[in-house]
């Protein structure tokens, strides 16, 4: 029977394009989980499976933090959807590497980045996804925004990577 590999809290990876940025962020998380051998080595397919199969709570809480914040004049998902350009999901691409994908926006409130990683294989670990994000604060609203928001940020990172491993990684 197999067994799904856990997902951790990892260290900033120190291979992404954003280690430069690290310093800089006001917020900074990631969280890993092994790949198995037969999953794709392109960052950007399993970017693409983990941000297009979310789970359906994942949604509802889009839906509900679109409705909190249309009266600050934020970006609302159906705003980015509709943003068009080089996007995956609600996501502006903003560079692909041979093993990495880095997504973000730029809001008022805040900008923040998201490198999806593929980290080859080491002694500690199988080949593995790192997810990371980062988070810069324009004014005090971003600082505000995160505090609420970064509890349920955990959740669904956790849970869009536990959904991508349960219906399966890429090959």
């Amino acid at each position: 029977m197999h067994t799904a590999a856990e997902i951790e809290q990892a260290g900033l990876p120190a291979s992404s394009q954003l280690t430069s940025c690290y310093r800089r962020a006001d917020f900074a998380d990631a969280f890993s989980v092994d790949l198995p051998e037969a999953a794709s080595h392109d960052a950007e397919s399993i970017a693409r499976h983990i941000f297009d199969h979310q789970p359906e709570w994942i949604a509802a809480l889009l839906k509900l933090r679109d409705l909190l914040v249309r009266p600050l004049g934020l970006k609302r998902a159906a705003d980015l959807s509709a943003a068009g350009g080089d996007r995956l999901h609600i996501f502006r691409i903003f560079g692909r590497y041979p093993n990495e994908i880095v997504l973000g926006e730029d809001d008022t409130h805040l900008n923040f980045r998201v490198s999806v990683l593929v980290q080859p294989p080491s002694d500690e670990h199988p080949r593995r996804v790192i997810v990371t994000t980062l988070v810069f604060y324009n004014r005090l609203l971003g600082r505000a925004y995160i505090a609420l928001i970064a509890p349920f940020h955990r959740m669904v990172v956790r849970g869009s990577l536990r959904q991508a491993q349960k219906i399966g990684w890429p090959a």
